[in-house]
């Protein structure tokens, strides 16, 4: 399935607890919809966590054509917690398809309440990243803590789940195996459909069997000490 093919909706709002990848799926998911020749913006709203940004990726999205939107476009190792008027052009400008990185938690979720009048009126999916790798949020009860907690915070509606666990270039297809039972659990508790997995192009074969679609990924953020 192309990316357009999964993920079907204008804007895509990835959220979830920190550190579970969202701003690698974000990455990933811009660079797919340019490549199948969608006009896409980024939008790096993520005020919480000063290392994986999409920002980083700078060159990279210039490059295959991505607008990015960033709440810090002067500085890039600070934080700024203001969110760049640009974001009104991404959620108005119907041409685009827009991909919104939010920080981590309700906290993270903060900078999406003012907009939220504007979103509803859009084509949006609000995903939670989950990633069974991450203690906060390894069992289905406290993922399912945090995720009715983002949507309280930004009014609006989670409308799917989806499986990023990994360890970056050490992941196996049992990693993502354990994953997708956390997110299968997740999804019977709270009602909130799986819409994909994640895995790196290497790992495909072994996971062709799930029931939901596997979207393909390059790991393509570095580590704060690289």
């Amino acid at each position: 399935m192309t990316a357009a093919e999964i993920f079907t909706h204008r804007l895509t709002i990835i959220t979830g607890h920190y550190g579970t990848g969202k701003t690698e799926l974000a990455v990933n998911l811009a660079l797919a919809l340019a490549g199948e020749g969608a006009r896409v913006a980024l939008a790096d709203l993520d005020n919480v966590n000063p290392y994986f940004r999409s920002r980083e990726r700078r060159a990279l999205l210039a490059e295959a054509g991505i607008r990015l939107i960033a709440t810090s476009q002067a500085c890039t190792d600070a934080d700024i917690p203001s969110v760049p008027a640009e974001l009104l052009a991404v959620l108005e400008d119907r041409t685009l398809r827009g991909v919104l990185d939010i920080g981590g938690d309700p906290v993270g979720a903060r900078v999406l309440a003012r907009f939220q009048p504007q979103i509803v009126r859009e084509d949006y999916q609000l995903l939670c990243v989950l990633n069974a790798n991450r203690p906060e949020v390894r069992t289905a009860e406290s993922a399912a803590v945090c995720l009715r907690s983002i949507e309280a915070t930004t009014g609006l509606t989670c409308s799917a789940l989806v499986n990023n666990t990994h360890l970056c270039g050490e992941t196996t297809p049992e990693d993502v195996r354990r994953g997708a039972a956390l997110t299968e659990a997740v999804s019977r508790g709270t009602g909130i459909p799986i819409l994909c997995h994640t895995a790196e192009t290497r790992l495909l074969p072994a996971l062709s069997d799930l029931k939901e679609p596997v979207f393909p990924i390059s790991i393509r953020m570095k580590k704060p000490w690289e």
